[in-house]
C-alpha cells in the first residue's frame, strides 16, 4: 500500500522535503564565485549533475536568488569544488545565509588557491576543482539552473589511482533529506551487459 501525495494540494515546503528525502543521495557542488565588486562567495548546492560530455557541461540549481547565481550572471564564471568528508562542518557552515557582500571563505576560514582559467578561486583543501564558464541559465519557478562549460579540471595527485580519480580517496559527501548527510559507504561494482552478452546468457 502506498501513500499518495499531490504537489498541487501541498504547500511548497512539504513537497520540497518529500523530494529531497527521496531523490537521494545527491552529490554536492561546492560552488565558488566572485562578484563583479570582487567579493568571493562559496556555497554548497545539492541539486548538481553532469549535463553533457562533449562539450563537458555541469549544472547546479540555486533555489531562490542566491549570491552564487548573481555572481555567475555578473561575471560568467564559477568553480565547482568537490565536497569531501573531512570538510563536513565547513561545507555546512558555508550554507549559512550571510549578508550579501560577506565572503564565506573569510567568515568560515577557508583557504583559497588561484584557479588557472577563471577568476573565482578554488577551495585549497578540496581534492577536485572544475573551473567553469557560464553556458546558460534556465529559470524554473523559484529556482535557477546554471549550466557551466568545464574549461579546466584540477585533481589532487594523491587522489589518483592508475591515472583515474579514486572515489575511496576522494570520500565525497552527499545530501539526503532534512538535515541528513551521507558519506561514501559501500561501493558496488558491476559491468554493463552488452546486447550480445545478454542474449548469450539467456540461451544458456
Amino acid at each position: 500500500m502506498r501513500i499518495d501525495f499531490d504537489p498541487a494540494q501541498l504547500d511548497r515546503t512539504t513537497f520540497y522535503r518529500l523530494l529531497t528525502a527521496t531523490v537521494v543521495p545527491r552529490p554536492i557542488a561546492w560552488v565558488s564565485t566572485t562578484s563583479a565588486a570582487g567579493t568571493d562567495n562559496l556555497a554548497p548546492h545539492s541539486f548538481f549533475s553532469i549535463s553533457c560530455v562533449s562539450p563537458p557541461v555541469v549544472q547546479f540549481t540555486s533555489v531562490g536568488r542566491k549570491d552564487s547565481v548573481r555572481n555567475v550572471e555578473e561575471t560568467g564564471q564559477f568553480v565547482v569544488n568537490l565536497a569531501p568528508e573531512h570538510l563536513f562542518e565547513e561545507i555546512n557552515a558555508t550554507g549559512t545565509e550571510f549578508p550579501h557582500g560577506v565572503s564565506e571563505f573569510d567568515e568560515v576560514g577557508i583557504a583559497r588557491e588561484p584557479s588557472l582559467r577563471v577568476k573565482p578561486p578554488r577551495v585549497a583543501a578540496s581534492p577536485v576543482a572544475l573551473e567553469c564558464e557560464l553556458h546558460s541559465t534556465v529559470r524554473l519557478g523559484d529556482s535557477t539552473v546554471v549550466f557551466g562549460r568545464v574549461v579546466h579540471a584540477a585533481v589532487s595527485e594523491a587522489m589518483m589511482t592508475d591515472g583515474h580519480p579514486d572515489v575511496h580517496k576522494l570520500r565525497p559527501l552527499a545530501r539526503l533529506g532534512k538535515d541528513e548527510w551521507s558519506t561514501l559507504g559501500e561501493v558496488l561494482e558491476i559491468k554493463r551487459i552488452s546486447v550480445q552478452e545478454w542474449h548469450e546468457g539467456r540461451r544458456r
